[in-house]
């Protein structure tokens, strides 16, 4: 496969990934596609999808339905767009990478930066959930304990190598995954009335529209839904950053876009269907112990609570695991392109960007503190500024979308193997969406949206204002050894 005209490789590129001066792409390709599948599909089923489709459901009563159809559409095709940039050239910085290239240094900057941003603050919140779980199992071990043995052990895996972070996301990604699977064939069995001893007055698909309706609080509520469960698909973008890791980028790439579709529908649209199908939208269970836990409590299903807690924790463990993973390859990309401190993109022996995972630990640890010291200041002000990072980055891959399929058609239309649909206009309308959500946020007083979207824009502009006091410092160019080499390259790189 050719590589990107415009990519050129200096002495610097050439070194052994090993070498502490490696600023070309140390990483190793320790990925095996049962990975890089798992991760795909489990990387868009989030412990939001469990714990924050209940208020999702109380707002718009079964038209929730339509308010997470709505954002998986628009996720389908946000992942079609970057399927198409990244299928072209896998990269560990992903949709950063494609930015910098495609827009400019600056956005490159600055959307790398946001989203770590993000993860890392990802990190606390996941860690401290994680850790309310076990402190209830095991209340000897306190809550700040359990919070800081999570982190710490998988901050190790993702130490060792990339196949142990992958090893590990298999599992954590295969129980969420079969969970769910079971959970929809079972609740499935249940609305049709073939399950044993299921009370099927309670249980079937009049519960959508016999409670006041499909729409009870009107099709206002969808757009309100679609504020409360869009931050729930957070993640769907994590296999573009992994293939560049994998064994065969573009082929894995091209395989977790094609196979989005069905990923939001089955997992997402489905369980969902069959909460509001088990349980009238109005019960009081939902609210109160959480839709799946509600719903598996109408099954008769003994211990439903701890069941489900048990798969939330695997649910947090995985977004932890994925998360911490996240954020050091997104550093490590910025280190790269001149972006975040050389050091970021050093790798060990083994391909790991330690000293990129450690400084990403490093402020998730000092999240965690402000969770627990400073929970209702502080703390919040760093989850609100975080909040609309996924609507920013949604909006960049369209703008890079739109440049970057020329610059593709112009020097290696080969390499067109995945193709955004109905190219350029339904880019534009996906980018018109993403800009009326935001702008809906903004009227949003009930949910939080209009602090999360003011605090989040505050936070963009600031770092907006460095990339461009930064770029002009250094007169636009970037340094002669800060290019990303990419994916198919990987090989000349590391045996340099």
């Amino acid at each position: 496969m050719t590589s990107q005209p415009t990519t050129k490789t200096t002495e610097k590129d050439r070194v052994g990934p090993g070498d502490p001066g490696a600023h070309g792409s140390g990483l190793q390709a320790g990925l095996k596609n049962r990975h890089l599948s798992m991760i795909a599909i489990g990387g868009v089923i989030g412990a939001g999808l469990f714990v924050g489709s209940s208020s999702g459901i109380a707002t718009a009563g079964p038209g929730i339905l339509l308010s997470y159809a709505l954002v998986g559409t628009l996720v389908v095709l946000v992942m079609r767009m970057l399927g198409e940039m990244s299928a072209a050239n896998p990269t560990s910085g992903s949709f950063s990478a494609h930015a910098d290239r495609a827009l400019g240094s600056w956005a490159g900057f600055s959307i790398g930066w946001l989203y770590w941003f993000f993860w890392v603050v990802v990190l606390a919140v996941e860690a401290t959930a994680g850790a309310v779980i076990l402190e209830g199992w095991i209340p000897a071990v306190p809550q700040w304990a359990w919070a800081l043995i999570v982190m710490v052990v998988l901050t190790a895996t993702n130490l060792v190598s990339v196949a142990s972070y992958g090893e590990f996301e298999f599992w954590f990604a295969g129980i969420k995954v079969v969970a769910i699977a079971a959970f929809i064939v079972i609740g499935g069995l249940a609305v049709f009335g073939v399950l044993p001893g299921v009370d099927s007055e309670q249980a079937g698909f009049g519960n959508l529209t016999e409670h006041g309706g499909f729409l009870p609080h009107g099709a206002g509520a969808i757009l309100t839904g679609v504020l409360l469960v869009v931050f729930s698909f957070m993640g769907s973008e994590i296999a573009t950053l992994a293939a560049g890791e994998s064994e065969n980028p573009q082929q894995a790439v091209t395989k977790a876009t094609n196979s989005i579709i069905w990923r939001v529908a089955v997992f997402y649209l489905g369980s969902i269907l069959v909460v509001v199908s088990l349980l009238p939208w109005d019960s009081k269970s939902i609210t109160e112990d959480g839709s799946y836990v509600a719903a598996l409590d109408s099954l008769g299903i003994p211990h439903a609570g701890q069941i489900m807690n048990f798969i939330v924790l695997t649910s947090v463990l995985s977004c932890l695991n994925s998360g911490l993973y996240t954020a050091s390859r997104m550093a490590f990309s910025l280190g790269q392109r001149g972006d975040a401190p050389k050091a970021f993109a050093r790798t060990t022996s083994n391909g790991v960007p330690r000293t990129a995972i450690l400084a990403s630990v490093a402020f998730g640890f000092v999240a965690v503190f402000f969770n627990y010291k400073f929970p209702d200041s502080v703390f919040l002000f760093l989850v609100n500024s975080s909040g609309a990072v996924a609507l920013f980055v949604w909006l960049v891959i369209c703008f890079s979308q739109l440049r970057m399929r020329k610059i593709i058609q112009a020097e290696a239309p080969e390499k067109l193997v995945v193709k955004m649909w109905l190219y350029p206009y339904l880019t534009w309308a996906t980018a018109a969406l993403i800009v009326f959500i935001l702008g809906y946020m903004l009227t949003d007083t009930e949910h939080d949206g209009r602090t999360t979207i003011s605090l989040s824009l505050l936070v963009a502009a600031v770092v907006l204002i460095i990339a461009f006091v930064k770029e002009k410092t250094r007169g636009g160019r970037r340094p002669a050894d800060a290019v990303e080499a990419p994916a198919d390259r990987r090989d000349e790189v590391s045996a340099g």
